[in-house]
């Protein structure tokens, strides 16, 4: 499986097609949009998410309510062009368009604009923007699905937004992590995806602290599944490694700058007797590990152990107070220009990671097992899980 999106911020709307799904898969255009919906849920988040009402439109690959094999295509329509259509339109257009002409620190601007011959940073900050993350959920749900016919479940979720870390969440089981999301917003109001009562309320002060200094926080997500069969991936070529592909596929989310399975860059400081995870076996676990510093991968492979991999998610870098930089066409130093963004997207770009991570490893497992249907696929896991149990 593969896929591409096309779109801007402002323009028209979002489209994504996705090459190579299993045929057989039940999917629907009200569950890609519900989960398309989770991302624009957030505490922190901006104006635009009042505007938009995102919905997927499924216009091929699907019929009577199955993938057929061909290329699924969504197209996710953007409300807020008829306030933009002057501004983005396809056409020429008489009369002057403002222009944006000084780039954000931070953003795509201005390498964007030397790459392209762009001093208008309109058209690279249209499709710089993360707002073309919501095609790639569409193809998380639909990796989702391929991974719950397969028993395989998986969470994104905020670790840390602020500078604020979730406390006693890692070891906990999906279930277990879920329950504390939903008690912490039910607690204070507030889509966080964070899993801490205990200092959610001072994660959700300091966003509103941030709103009122007209700034932008970061953080880190974490995503985790249940356990996954051993050996999907490979270990031959350094482009067949199934961690190198789910680094390479958070690292393209917007914001993102550093990527960490299981200890990450902790184990670092310590002695290898401290990090590796010791393999014991009995009848009923056969191998297995007591503790999860690998993230549920060694040699490039999953090794039996859920996945654990943790992003760090930048400030966004649209700041209201405005920041230094420089006029390209006068060369003058100048503030930059504040339209409208969030304050904070941690808890959106979990859903992101959550999909994005999802899309590599259902198509590594498809891959792995073969089959182009989606019942022999399910067969040929299970076949493949009863040969590694066995071993």
């Amino acid at each position: 499986m593969r896929y591409l999106t096309a779109g801007e911020s402002h323009g028209k709307g979002l489209v994504i097609i996705i090459d190579g799904p299993p045929s057989g898969l039940k999917i629907t255009e009200e569950e890609i949009t519900a989960y398309v919906a989770e991302r624009q849920k957030g505490y922190g988040r901006g104006g635009r998410q009042k505007i938009e009402r995102d919905r997927a439109e499924i216009i091929s690959g699907v019929r009577f309510g199955k993938t057929i094999g061909s290329p699924v295509a969504v197209v996710i329509k953007n409300r807020d062009y008829v306030n933009w259509e002057g501004m983005m339109s396809v056409c020429p257009v008489r009369g002057n368009v403002i222009e944006l002409n000084v780039p954000r620190p931070g953003h795509a601007d201005l390498p964007g604009g030397i790459k392209y011959g762009h001093r208008d940073f309109r058209n690279v900050l249209e499709r710089a923007s993360a707002r073309e993350t919501a095609a790639r959920v569409v193809a998380g749900a639909i990796a989702k699905k391929i991974l719950s016919e397969m028993g395989i479940d998986i969470l994104g979720y905020s670790a840390a937004i602020g500078g604020i870390k979730a406390k006693d969440h890692e070891g906990l089981s999906i279930d277990a992590v879920r329950k504390r999301i939903k008690d912490t917003d039910a607690k204070y109001g507030a889509d966080l995806r964070y899993p801490d009562l205990k200092t959610a309320g001072v994660v959700k002060n300091r966003i509103d602290e941030a709103l009122k200094e007209g700034d932008t926080l970061g953080g880190i997500v974490r995503v985790i599944t249940t356990k996954i069969a051993p050996g999907i991936g490979d270990y031959t070529q350094w482009d067949r490694k199934l961690d190198a592909k789910i680094a390479a596929a958070l690292m393209s989310i917007q914001a993102v700058k550093g990527v960490e399975f299981g200890a990450g860059f902790s184990c670092a400081a310590l002695k290898g007797s401290a990090v590796h995870d010791r393999i014991y076996y009995s009848q009923k676990e056969r191998h297995h590990r007591l503790t999860n510093n690998a993230g549920g991968f060694e040699g490039g492979m999953t090794n039996g152990e859920p996945v654990s991999v943790m992003a760090a998610v930048k400030p966004i870098s649209t700041v209201k107070k405005g920041m230094d930089s420089v006029d390209v066409n006068t060369r003058k130093k100048t503030r930059t220009v504040y339209e409208r963004s969030d304050v904070c997207a941690v808890p959106a770009a979990s859903i992101i990671a959550e999909a994005v991570v999802a899309f590599e490893l259902a198509r590594e497992i498809c891959a792995s097992v073969g089959g182009s249907e989606m019942g022999r696929i399910k067969a040929n896991y299970r076949n493949y899980l009863k040969q590694a149990k066995s071993y």
